[in-house]
């Protein structure tokens, strides 16, 4: 079957790029269609095999480049332009309008949902109040904007034949949202990157962008109440400057670090914590690849990937004295901790087995389609 991979953009290689990086593995001949195309040309061999992706009017507006999210309003125009008309399977990969292109009752449209978009549903309001948007005529315009998005979004969903959610806790959006069903498939996480660390040394560690929604602000706080304790904190971005400023003495910002950087901080902490409600959590898979136990919270993904008291610490809410006491108790039970077994457990959630997985399910639903091409 000619086959179409639709993702939002490519501005970079992160968690939604990793799963394009295993599409493009699969579906060797597929084209990819996108927004926007700003990947460097490393980033363009691992992710589309040194192939471009076909993109959207957007490329070539201003400031694309670095600001291609102001243009969100365009975005469900945007992904409509596209003619996939000659192509038998679309396959998207979605977490804002991937899912919205243009099919016929004569195509195999199935999603790989990241999650529905944030920025429209569940998180709108935290997104409006972070951009100061929550009031006033500015207010207005964006309530107006989001009004439609959320009708689009909705809208947009019947085009899916079969819906993929990266975690049970997103299928559940899925259903709340769409009022669809969706099968679930891990994403990828490259294990074999990174290698088994038994030998731990005594500090923390958290990694991630930093941006409001990830919560780096509460686990530097919590540490801050933990003075014998100490931090490390990795990533950069626009709340660098706010979360400095909270920082004490036992807490380290040391900015965005390189790979094999990132991977030795890992195989050393003593824990990786993690405080975001995320999808699913790529990162937190990669401290446990490493032996690493993870301390993290008790709701988004994190609570299918970190087994309570066995490969880490479930902490119940999003909070700094949550947090301050599930590092209490992994105190209690560090030495009970197997970082075999932690290791072993993250394969679970291997490339090998998503890409396999993914290929199995696609192919299922080519043979029923085969079967029933006229039942949209």
């Amino acid at each position: 079957m000619k086959t179409a991979i639709v993702h939002e953009w490519l501005v970079n290689y992160a968690g939604s790029e990793k799963v394009v990086e295993s599409f493009t593995s699969i579906w060797q001949d597929a084209d990819v269609f996108t927004l926007v195309d700003f990947l460097n040309d490393e980033e363009r061999r691992i992710i589309l095999k040194g192939k471009k992706a076909k993109t959207s009017f957007i490329q070539n507006l201003p400031y694309a480049k670095k600001r291609h999210r102001k243009y969100l309003p365009l975005f469900p125009k945007a992904i409509e332009s596209f003619d996939l008309s000659k192509y038998d399977l679309i396959i998207s990969s979605s977490h804002s309008v991937a899912k919205g292109v243009r099919t016929n009752k004569n195509q195999l449209h199935i999603c790989y949902c990241h999650s529905p978009m944030r920025y429209a549903w569940d998180e709108a309001d935290y997104y409006l109040k972070e951009a100061n948007l929550n009031s006033g005529i500015k207010g207005l315009v964006a309530q107006s904007i989001l009004k439609y998005l959320r009708k689009w979004d909705l809208k947009s969903a019947d085009s899916v034949d079969y819906f993929i959610a990266n975690s049970n806790h997103i299928a559940k959006k899925i259903k709340r949202i769409y009022n669809r069903h969706a099968d679930v498939i891990y994403p990828p996480v490259d294990v074999e990157k990174f290698s088994l660390a038994t030998e731990k040394e005594d500090f923390y560690l958290t990694a991630s962008r930093l941006v409001p929604y990830k919560r780096i602000d509460l686990i530097i706080e919590a540490f801050a109440h933990m003075p014998d304790k100490k931090l490390i904190v990795i990533g950069s971005g626009p709340e660098k400057e706010r979360l400095k400023a909270k920082a004490v003495s036992n807490i380290s910002l040391i900015g965005y670090q390189e790979f094999d950087s990132l991977k030795s901080y890992m195989q050393k902490a003593k824990a990786f914590v993690f405080a975001a409600e995320e999808d699913f959590g790529i990162i937190v898979v990669e401290a446990m690849a490493c032996g690493t136990p993870v301390i993290a919270g008790n709701f988004g993904g994190t609570t299918e990937s970190v087994v309570d008291k066995k490969t880490g610490v479930l902490f119940p809410n999003q909070t700094v004295d949550s947090i301050v006491e599930a590092v209490k108790n992994f105190d209690v039970i560090a030495k009970s901790i197997n970082n075999s077994e932690i290791r072993i457990h993250s394969e679970k959630f291997s490339r090998e087995i998503f890409e396999k997985n993914i290929k199995a399910y696609v192919d299922e639903k080519i043979q029923l389609f085969k079967t029933n091409p006229l039942r949209k």
